[in-house]
């Protein structure tokens, strides 16, 4: 397995430059009163696409040779990584095949037809998502682009946090999302190169714990199917490649309860005046568990993605707000 380092994500950056949209960094006053500390949230749901996916897929797809781009493309999702793996093909001149699960959330399977993808859809609690990627592959000489596991996608995906780190230079800890483990390991390779010290926390549904367990262990440790409301965060193991970079980089990762995420979107909302996808907001639902657990200091949070129907967005957040009353935001806002 090649060794990554930050030059990777160098490369990244520079590949990416026109095609990404550098996201803002979200501040709120009476966060930072509340918690006794500066965050910066970094918007990855403005991303093109809708979310940071765009970053490692059109990385991996554009190091393509000619005639791998020719044949087209394939790659596995929960919905996000498929939206940019297809606008990636598109932008290239390629074709993309993408398998999605059969209950993946109406905006995103809209927003990858739109797109002009091709969709295989799947049984997530029955059938291994990753051998009919292989399958595709093979029968239609289609390159595979993982959503993970794939030095060029992680690569990508430590853009977020060297955008970050070039506007927050100070930064004693990120805090992000981690499903497969892409984004967590590609924001690690790029604070180690920042600041050795600056810890790297990933956060995760309890019910979809795989890389807690994994780090635990030393080894990657596989779980049943997930059941959280965090869709794009239904992992049954971390990918391997991406966990080499979290076992030897990343701080710890840390796990939150279905009404934490919840709370996080409805947090962000209030706050931030920004909507994120469940799975956007588990980095947040992380630092309001366990803001006492990191080093003084600014803290940035990645808010991963946005694509959520607006009727389930509405429906967490009227639960969250009903059950909460408020409670669990400051009470000024901004």
């Amino acid at each position: 397995m090649t060794t990554m380092t930050s030059h990777d994500v160098l490369y990244a950056v520079e590949r990416l430059r026109g095609i990404a949209v550098r996201t803002p960094l979200l501040t709120s006053t009476a966060v930072d009163s509340f918690l006794g500390r500066t965050v910066v949230v970094k918007a990855e749901n403005q991303q093109r696409t809708g979310s940071f996916k765009l970053r490692g897929a059109y990385n991996a797809v554009a190091a393509l040779g000619e005639a791998d781009r020719d044949a087209g493309v394939v790659g596995g999702s929960s919905g996000n990584h498929a939206q940019a793996l297809a606008l990636s093909a598109r932008l290239l001149h390629s074709t993309a095949t993408v398998v999605i699960p059969a209950d993946a959330p109406t905006a995103k399977v809209e927003a990858i037809q739109a797109l002009g993808a091709r969709i295989h859809t799947y049984d997530h609690t029955k059938e291994r998502r990753d051998a009919i990627v292989h399958q595709l592959a093979y029968q239609s000489g289609l390159t595979i682009v993982p959503s993970s596991n794939d030095s060029r996608v992680i690569a990508g995906a430590g853009t977020v946090a060297w955008e970050m780190l070039q506007e927050a230079p100070n930064l004693s800890a990120i805090v992000v999302p981690v499903g497969g483990g892409g984004l967590l390991a590609g924001t690690a390779l790029a604070a180690q190169a920042h600041n050795p010290r600056m810890q790297v926390i990933g956060v995760e549904p309890v019910t979809g714990n795989d890389v807690h367990r994994s780090l635990r262990a030393g080894r990657p440790v596989p779980i049943p199917a997930p059941v959280t409301i965090a869709d794009g965060l239904r992992h049954t193991e971390p990918a391997s490649r991406a966990f080499e970079i979290i076992r030897q980089l990343v701080t710890d990762v840390i796990t939150v309860p279905e009404n934490e995420i919840a709370d996080a979107m409805a947090f962000l909302w209030s706050h931030y005046r920004t909507a994120a996808e469940p799975s956007g907001a588990v980095a947040l639902a992380g630092l309001l568990r366990a803001a006492h657990r990191l080093p003084d200091g600014p803290v940035g949070v990645v808010v991963s993605g946005g694509n959520v129907d607006w009727p389930a967005y509405r429906q967490l957040l009227d639960i969250a707000m009903e059950r909460k009353g408020r409670a669990h935001v400051a009470p000024v806002l901004r």
